[in-house]
């Protein structure tokens, strides 16, 4: 039984990134399909799918090299409110947040008025 999923699904992206594969497969969850699909939306990932049990990870062809850091862990759960949410690298990178309205990044959580658990930081 994995102890943080969500940190066995940005290990799994980063490894197979850093092992050069065009995708990769990770058990399926509600919380991996919302994070794939802001990936996806903020073009760090080429397209997820969906299939059973199972959601598959697939690459920009650019071969852009993620960095993936999960910031609230299970031990040590980080909430941030709207006016801390950090920028991640001079806002060059985003910020994924848990809010009441789902995963979202650091900007739409501002722009909604939003705090929520830091859960990883994507430069």
């Amino acid at each position: 039984m994995l102890t943080d999923p969500i940190a066995d699904f940005l290990t799994r992206i980063r490894n197979a990134q850093n092992a050069g594969k065009a995708s990769t497969f990770a058990p399926n969850s509600r919380i991996k399909i919302a994070i794939a699909e802001v990936l996806k939306n903020n073009k760090y990932i080429s397209d997820y799918k969906v299939q059973d049990k199972k959601i598959e990870i697939s690459f920009n062809k650019e071969n852009i090299k993620l960095n993936l850091k999960r910031v609230s862990k299970p031990g040590q759960r980080i909430y941030v409110n709207n006016k801390n949410i950090p920028k991640v690298l001079s806002g060059m990178g985003i910020a994924l947040l848990s809010t009441s309205e789902g995963i979202m990044t650091g900007k739409e959580a501002k722009k909604k008025n939003l705090g929520g658990e830091l859960l990883c930081t994507v430069y």
